[in-house]
């Protein structure tokens, strides 16, 4: 089983992620994770945070000679701007600590402020939205970076781009080749695959800016050259397709998600919705007429590209604040601002990737096993051989 956690507050010390369950002998290539850590970054909307911090992940357990060796992978992400909180957030408390704290006494409508007080009492939120924060994914997409290696051995490639912002959305496929060309771009704008769409989605974005006001949309995230059989159909938590949706809708601020075309398929008769069955006698294998279904069927990867969609609405820091109430007074107040973002659907992509590929890197361990990346490589195959057999 692949499993993960992380660990530290959006201004702590340091972020930690602990990944458990990576086979021996995968090639670890840290150009390859630092560089999803920058990609997260990326993106027109991103706030001032941005330019403070920038993310590298320093591994101090699980790795060796460059390569894994079976044990728990443990990574370390410093936060920069720690040295601005160090006194407001100390580990220890100290005397006349109390005249560094930072407490947010007036809740944002949409965040965990409110009800993370309720929930753990305490008469301020500055605790929940530590935690709360998105600043907490950078360490899943250090850990995603180690699954995207691992799925890279066996011909799986994992990317993103974004369909939507606010209300100017692509209206048409993207082919994995876009993808690969946005993910190799060294300057990202809104990571759409459409020039004319993206400067649609940049004027979403200004309007935004200059209402002080924040934006949403949609992120998609294909999974290119899945074997069939991931997942199964046995029972309800092993569906490939609701574990997906559980690690999507995981991410701060989704809050949807949308596995192929399921929002047109609700719509539409059947007869336009499933994707029809043939089989080439030449290259001796089944064909699909489309990819509605986005890749699975029955919670099982069928061969197509994966195809997942986040849908993530508009962050909950406003600069022009929302209704509230303060927390000593009960009375009415304006929501309180924190330096936030305005749009950051490029960033929830990346973010999204990292989710995906651990998601599929663990339905893949299930499916071959094996403690060492030879002896996967070896069921893997064989595996193959019998699909290509039948």
């Amino acid at each position: 089983m692949l499993r993960f956690v992380t660990a530290g507050e959006s201004h702590g010390e340091t972020l930690v992620a602990t990944l458990i369950g990576m086979p021996a002998a995968v090639p670890v290539d840290m150009q390859a994770v630092n560089r999803e850590l920058w990609r997260r970054q990326q993106g027109y909307g991103r706030g001032g945070r941005m330019k403070i911090e920038s993310d590298r992940a320093h591994v101090v357990s699980g790795v060796r000679h460059g390569q894994t060796i079976g044990s728990p992978i443990a990574i370390l992400l410093r936060n920069r701007d720690w040295k601005n909180w160090e006194q407001a957030l100390p580990v220890e408390d100290f005397q006349g600590s109390q005249q560094h704290a930072r407490p947010m006494h007036r809740p944002r409508p949409g965040h965990a402020d409110l009800a993370g007080c309720l929930k753990y009492d305490y008469p301020e939120a500055r605790y929940v939205l530590e935690r709360a924060s998105a600043r907490e994914t950078t360490a899943r997409v250090a850990v995603g970076g180690f699954a995207k290696l691992l799925l890279a051995e066996f011909g799986i490639g994992v990317l993103s781009h974004v369909v939507a912002v606010g209300d100017a959305r692509l209206e048409r496929p993207a082919s994995w080749d876009e993808l690969q060309a946005l993910a190799a771009k060294d300057d990202v704008l809104l990571n759409c695959v459409d020039p004319e769409v993206e400067q649609r989605m940049k004027d979403v974005v200004d309007h935004a800016y200059r209402t002080g006001d924040t934006r949403g949309g949609i992120f998609e995230v294909v999974v290119h050259g899945v074997p069939v059989g991931l997942g199964a159909h046995i029972g309800w938590d092993s569906k490939l397709d609701g574990r997906l949706a559980q690690a999507i809708v995981s991410i701060q601020a989704v809050k949807g998600v949308e596995i192929g075309s399921a929002s047109l398929a609700s719509a539409s008769p059947g007869s336009r919705v499933q994707d029809t069955i043939h089989y080439d006698k030449k290259g001796r294998r089944f064909t699909r007429g489309s990819n509605r279904a986005g890749g699975l069927e029955g919670g099982i990867t069928n061969g197509q590209d994966l195809v997942v969609r986040g849908h993530l609405k508009p962050i909950s820091t406003l600069r022009r604040p929302l209704e509230s109430v303060d927390l000593r007074t009960r009375e009415p107040a304006k929501a309180a601002y924190e330096r936030s973002d305005v749009a950051v659907v490029p960033a929830a992509g990346v973010i999204g990737e990292a989710m995906v590929a651990l998601t599929v890197a663990g339905a893949f361990l299930e499916k071959f096993g094996g403690d060492s990346l030879g002896e996967i490589r070896r069921n893997y195959e064989g595996y193959m051989e019998q699909v290509r057999r039948y």
